[in-house]
């Protein structure tokens, strides 16, 4: 499923490891749980990724790529529903007990093994060359605000107004095939402050203070949310003279960007000279994760992610699965910020926030 070449974790989690770092936010369950039981929130998370079955199931049987698609997609539907009831009954069964990962995995591998690659792919052309035409136009409004503050809270919204687009959230998925997602009107309709976790105005004064050198971003979906949220502020911090490192999927999921659609991408909004609306952009790096997943576990990244990492001074995770799922109470050896928008109404109430809300941690590490 992952990268031929061998996984290996992240440089710059403490070790050991195996005491220090766990790929999952949400307890779904503890060690006084009945191992033969589903838990309550076992059970609610198993429910959820049930509801975003006929959505799945839909893409796939438009994917034109694929001989017999409807037969198969109604293969996916009935087998992921099946070990879905399974996991409910036996929690181990699988090679549970089930955990988002493991959720997302299982439907990984049924899709892939009855052929399909990139159900989401369309979809993902489509918003790609939508947010590809407004990128300008963003980054000119950007630009306009003077004060620097006020530039980068303007840079964050924008980040969770884009990563609004995400067809794993069976809701969103739904309001999106109705009338498709504006950006600047989503800039404009973010939940207020506070958020739910809010570090905005310390990560501004941290920014301000003095620039770090080298950031490495694990990036989340294609469309108005790597093109409109994540690549304007990424420009800004090579505007700032830093290195960036945009870190994305290997393998197609959902709707999230892989690298060589990245790459693509940039080839698209970089001018003749190389330049990203007039900055350079001789030190901004795609590489490849590894990774084949909507969250992500940092035990396990490409050597080259890996690499690229060892000397990077801030390590930013963004979206809902890499950035709150899965790593939101991560610790890492360097300046780190989680950020994106919780589009589960488990997470809202696991975080004691609303749907919808936004979160931005931000942890410094005392040199």
């Amino acid at each position: 499923m992952e990268s031929d070449s061998e996984m290996v974790a992240l440089p710059l989690l403490p070790i050991p490891i195996e005491s220090n770092y766990r790929a999952c936010t949400i307890p779904y369950r503890f060690p006084s749980d009945n191992p033969r039981k589903a838990t309550p929130t076992e059970i609610s998370w198993i429910d959820l990724f049930s509801n975003s079955i006929p959505s799945f199931k839909e893409r796939a049987e438009s994917d034109t790529s694929v001989p017999d698609a409807p037969v198969r997609a109604e293969k996916f539907a009935q087998r992921y529903a099946e070990i879905l009831e399974d996991l409910k009954k036996d929690p181990e069964s699988h090679g549970g007990p089930p955990d988002c990962i493991l959720l997302c995995r299982i439907r990984e591998v049924i899709l892939r093994e009855l052929g399909f690659r990139d159900i989401f792919k369309k979809v993902k052309d489509e918003e790609n060359a939508k947010a590809i035409s407004l990128f300008p136009e963003v980054v000119r409004l950007s630009d306009a605000i003077d004060d620097e503050g006020k530039r980068i809270e303007n840079l964050v919204r924008g980040i969770f107004a884009g990563n609004i687009f995400d067809l794993g959230s069976a809701q969103l998925a739904e309001v999106f095939s109705k009338d498709g997602m504006s950006f600047l009107a989503s800039c404009q309709n973010l939940v207020s402050r506070p958020w739910v976790i809010d570090d905005l105005d310390n990560f501004q004064a941290r920014w301000a203070k003095k620039p770090w050198k080298k950031a490495v971003i694990f990036v989340d979906n294609s469309g108005a949310d790597i093109i409109l949220g994540i690549l304007p502020f990424a420009r800004e911090m090579l505007r700032r003279g830093m290195q960036v490192v945009l870190a994305a999927n290997e393998l197609p999921s959902i709707n999230d960007v892989t690298y060589t659609e990245l790459a693509g991408i940039l080839s698209k909004l970089k001018d003749e000279n190389g330049q990203l609306m007039g900055v350079d952009t001789s030190n901004l790096l795609i590489a490849n994760s590894g990774n084949d997943l909507p969250v992500i576990d940092l035990a396990r990244v490409s050597q080259e992610v890996a690499y690229l990492s060892t000397d990077a001074d801030l390590v930013i995770l963004e979206g809902m699965g890499r950035g709150i799922e899965t790593n939101l109470y991560a610790q890492f050896k360097c300046d780190s910020l989680k950020i994106g928008m919780v589009k589960h109404t488990e997470v809202a109430q696991f975080l004691g926030g609303r749907l919808y809300d936004c979160v931005i941690k931000y942890n410094e590490v005392q040199s």
